[in-house]
């Protein structure tokens, strides 16, 4: 048996009988009672800033690795958008109307150049907020956080 005693074979293979099938078993039995961080599930949703209605498009393929009004390249896989005048890096939740779907952003760019227009989401969120087959919708913005003045 590989140079081992019959009791030092059995007291290898019980430490990893006790891996294999005790360890899984002792981790299902204790998983319910761990919390996760209390960032996680906050008690109070947070409240925007601001909050106005309006309509929402979407830009990317043309203007992807482009730079943008902040500087950065534009990353059309990224959940950002553009706006007149919202400061640069302002979060922002968008809840489209029509679905109620909802995607945070944050401003990285001016526009949309049309002026009945409020917002220009990334190819990435409008995915998720369901524009990319009407091109827009009537959203509600949401200013959850604006960046601190130096």
């Amino acid at each position: 048996m590989l140079g081992l005693t019959s009791t030092q074979f059995v007291r290898k293979l019980s430490k990893i009988a006790f891996v294999v099938f005790f360890w899984p078993l002792l981790v299902l039995l204790s998983a319910p009672g761990l919390q996760g961080p209390l960032a996680a599930s906050p008690e109070e949703p947070m409240k925007p800033i601001k909050s106005w209605t309006g309509i929402a498009t979407w830009y990317g393929p043309g203007f992807q690795g482009r730079v943008t009004a902040n500087g950065e390249a534009f990353d059309m896989f990224a959940p950002t958008a553009a706006h007149p005048w919202l400061p640069f890096g302002s979060i922002v939740r968008v809840i489209n109307l029509d679905n109620g779907r909802s995607q945070v952003v944050r401003i990285n760019d001016r526009g949309p150049v049309m002026e009945d227009r409020d917002l220009d989401v990334s190819f990435w969120a409008a995915s998720r907020l369901g524009l990319l087959e009407r091109g827009l919708a009537k959203v509600r913005i949401d200013v959850m956080e604006e960046p601190k003045r130096p």
